[in-house]
């Protein structure tokens, strides 16, 4: 049974491992989501960009707050308020990266 889950990621240093995470449980058959918090992030490399869009083929997405990861990265713009929202679908929702 699939299930919806969403890796809340704050640190930066952890942001691109949650996006594999999350793409490995795309591939098991999971809706994945990913929200990069209050982090600006390096522009990604062809090997990142490839993740994000297998993660998008998938039916998942990676959000962030940040408007400059939504411009760089071609990330989806999400407030805190939609991001609450979306919380309350989800099935599990994982803390990643935290300080």
């Amino acid at each position: 049974m699939s299930k919806k889950v969403c890796f809340m990621i704050p640190n930066k240093d952890y942001a691109l491992d949650g996006m594999r995470s999350t793409l490995g449980l795309s591939v098991e058959n999971h809706y994945s989501y990913c929200v990069v918090l209050n982090a600006e992030l390096d522009e990604f490399d062809d090997y990142n960009k490839e993740n994000l869009e297998w993660i998008r083929d998938m039916e998942g997405e990676v959000y962030s707050n940040v408007e400059a990861n939504c411009q760089k990265n071609d990330l989806k713009p999400i407030t805190i308020e939609e991001l609450g929202q979306k919380l309350r679908e989800m099935d599990i929702i994982v803390p990643y990266g935290t300080y």
